[in-house]
Parts: C-alpha cells; sequence; structure tokens
C-alpha cells in the first residue's frame, strides 16, 4: 500500500506572473536540494490541479523504505511550507492520505507529534 503527501491552494483569483515565478523559484531550489534522485520529490500538477480556484496542487509518494520516509516527509513539507509563505493570501490544504496536516505560524508544516 502506497501512502502520499497531498497539497493544494486556492482562491478567487488566479496566479499572477510574478507569483508563479516565485513558485517555480521555490520548486526548483527545492528538487535540486532533495536527497534521493530515486524517490519522488515535490511534484506540482500542470494545470493547478484541474479544480475550481485551485492555484496549486501537487503530491508526492512517499518511498516504501522506513529509513526514507521521515527525511523525504521532512523536505517535501519544508518545501510546501515555503510555498505556503509565498502564497499567503491562498487557502492551503495539505494531507498524507486522510489526515490533514495543521498549520503553525512559526513552524509550518510538520507531522502531529514529531
Amino acid at each position: 500500500m502506497s501512502v502520499s503527501l497531498y497539497y493544494s491552494a486556492r482562491r478567487v483569483l488566479p496566479l499572477t506572473e510574478a507569483e508563479a515565478a516565485e513558485l517555480e523559484h521555490i520548486v526548483t531550489a527545492h528538487r535540486e536540494s532533495f536527497p534521493y534522485a530515486d524517490e519522488e520529490s515535490l511534484y506540482l500538477y500542470g494545470d493547478g490541479g484541474g479544480e475550481p480556484g485551485e492555484i496549486v496542487a501537487g503530491s508526492t509518494k512517499l518511498p516504501p523504505q522506513l529509513e526514507r520516509v521521515m527525511p523525504v516527509i521532512a523536505h517535501v513539507l519544508e518545501s510546501v511550507t515555503e510555498l505556503r509563505r509565498a502564497l499567503s493570501n491562498a487557502e492551503w490544504r495539505v494531507h498524507m492520505d486522510d489526515l490533514d496536516l495543521p498549520w503553525d505560524e512559526d513552524e509550518g508544516y510538520a507531522l502531529p507529534g514529531i
């Protein structure tokens, strides 16, 4: 059974060119620093998710190797935290399958209890 992280942002207004460029910069930087070349990293869907009002959406399939799960989760959640801070005027949802991950203004996204 595979587990994935999902992330999305909604708002009425579409992304501006400046916002899209900032998001691309964040995604590129985090992909380049991702620790495992053979695992999924931060992945944004090309159409913003395709849902009405969704301006950003993506997912990351978590690795089956237990020793890699936490580093991947930490890296992706750090990336999504940076994306949210760049688009703070959107409504964000981040979840691991059915578990919604809480937002903390100081810490950003993290797994509860870790």
